[in-house]
């Protein structure tokens, strides 16, 4: 049998990606280079612990669509295509959907539900799913009855104060999660062991973990070494300029394991 090895989907940054949606940031002169250059060394980041990268080309049209973890929920029985809940990203998912069908069946969200991938934060069989400004309830109920006949169970977080789910809140292992509980309701987290971010650094709290290794945005150097302090494999990736688009860790791949 062939080994199941870590496969990340990413695609490159618009050269219009200075007219991307903002939310919770005031908007701020974004250099589309530095974006881009900053965008490849994350790339590199995951190329350097053996991640096979499957690059998609960039959307002049779509100046979110560097942010594929809103377009697709990937497990390891499916792919769900997601229903972003900003209508100028609905047309995202379409070469989403095309690369991922080479790595899994797809059930595809339907109108009026809206959900997107920065919502939805696995642990093993639990799907942790924020009811946000971009995912409704329609969609996760959605998420729900495609996904329990494949024995996940989906628990619904509350997320007030940012984007999605993952913005306030990451799981690193261990039962241990990365939280900025300002911003959501951690009710449903209890039973795990929740590092807060710290007071001055509220955006830290979406990292990416790969394998043992936590990846944290540059900048955050107090929550870097709390989390050396427990324990962790902490780097830091630079994406400064990505940062005025609301951007965080995981949002710039979907992750996945494939042969």
């Amino acid at each position: 049998m062939k080994k199941r090895a870590l496969t990340a989907i990413t695609r490159a940054v618009s050269p219009g990606f200075a007219d991307c949606e903002l939310t919770f940031l005031a908007r701020q002169k974004i250099d589309v280079a530095k974006a881009i250059e900053q965008h490849r060394g994350y790339e590199e980041c995951l190329s350097r612990l053996d991640v096979r990268l499957v690059r998609l080309p960039a959307e002049p049209d779509l100046p979110d669509s560097v942010f594929v973890e809103d377009t697709a929920i990937v497990l390891d029985e499916l792919a769900i295509i997601t229903r972003p809940g900003a209508t100028s990203r609905q047309s995202e998912t379409e070469s989403v959907a095309d690369a991922l069908s080479e790595f899994r069946p797809l059930k595809f969200v339907q109108p009026p539900a809206t959900i997107e991938g920065g919502d939805v934060m696995r642990v093993n069989r639990t799907l942790y799913t924020g009811l946000s400004a971009r995912t409704n309830l329609a969609g996760v109920e959605q998420l729900r009855i495609i996904v329990e006949p494949c024995g996940y169970e989906v628990r619904v977080v509350e997320v007030t104060g940012c984007l999605h789910l993952k913005t306030a809140c990451t799981y690193l292992g261990a039962r241990t999660m990365l939280v900025n509980r300002r911003w959501i309701n951690i009710q449903r987290l209890a039973e795990f062991d929740l590092i807060d971010a710290p007071n001055n650094e509220p955006w830290a709290a979406n990292t990416l973990t790969i394998g043992d290794v936590v990846f944290i945005a540059d900048g955050f150097s107090r929550a870097r070494v709390w989390l050396k302090d427990r324990g962790f494999d902490v780097r830091a990736i630079d994406i400064s300029e990505l940062r005025k688009a609301e951007a965080g860790l995981t949002c710039m791949s979907l992750v996945f394991k494939a042969e």
